[in-house]
């Protein structure tokens, strides 16, 4: 069973900074490219950033410079560093495991974590 769990969300001051992590298990983690998303209240899911099986990264405009995604294949989990954390950043924030093979797609979501940035 594939499970991918987020945790370091909070509240946080505009400027200050947070690191979430997302710890997966059941699946060939260093296979996957993962992604970070979220989701402010009363707006869609949006893509934040990825990083590739390879170490590729790409950041949505909003959090470029103030984002930093990183993987540690050895212990099956991936980073999402911020700083410079405004208001606007406030959102659950999701990790997304994706693989695409010849035969299929698979995509894995974590359940979120809340971030709130107060000004």
């Amino acid at each position: 069973q594939v499970q991918l769990v987020e945790s370091g969300g909070g509240l946080v001051q505009a400027g200050g900074s947070l690191r979430l992590s997302c710890a997966a298990s059941g699946l060939s983690f260093s296979r996957y490219d993962m992604e970070w998303y979220r989701q402010a209240p009363g707006k869609e899911r949006e893509f934040v950033g990825a990083i590739s099986r390879s170490g590729g990264r790409r950041y949505s405009d909003s959090v470029k410079g103030r984002f930093t995604i990183s993987r540690d294949n050895a212990k099956n989990t991936v980073y999402l560093q911020m700083n410079s954390l405004e208001p606007e950043d406030t959102a659950i924030y999701y990790c997304k495991a994706t693989l695409v093979t010849a035969l299929r797609n698979y995509d894995y979501w974590g359940q979120g974590t809340q971030v709130t940035v107060s000004s």
